[in-house]
């Protein structure tokens, strides 16, 4: 599971029969910077991460649980993302399995 950031929606106007109707999110996951590199400690709100700070590229995301821009996700990806779906078989690479109110991240390794 990665920490993601949700900078967007994605709203489809054609769909395949294999995608299932739902919320799809358009999200930055979050590196190292993104979550230590906080002004006031290690702790890190949803607010405070900026898409600019969030590291990587865009992915698209399926939500269930109705996360907002500016939320913290949970990101499942790749085979585990399809799971929650099955017999089902559908095409998705990430799936939102929970909303974050908060990260206490406190690196291991010192920053260089």
């Amino acid at each position: 599971m990665r920490i993601a950031l949700v900078i967007g929606k994605l709203t489809m106007n054609r769909t395949l029969p294999d995608i299932v109707p739902g919320s799809y999110l358009l999200v930055r996951p979050c590196g190292r910077r993104a979550l230590t590199a906080r002004p006031g400690g290690p702790t890190v709100q949803p607010p405070a991460v900026s898409p600019g700070d969030a590291g990587g590229e865009e992915m698209v995301l399926y939500d269930d649980l109705g996360a907002r821009e500016g939320d913290l996700a949970g990101m499942v990806e790749g085979r585990e993302a399809c799971q929650p779906f099955v017999p089902r078989r559908v095409p998705f690479d990430a799936y939102n399995a929970c909303i974050l109110d908060s990260v206490n991240f406190r690196p291991i390794l010192e920053k260089r």
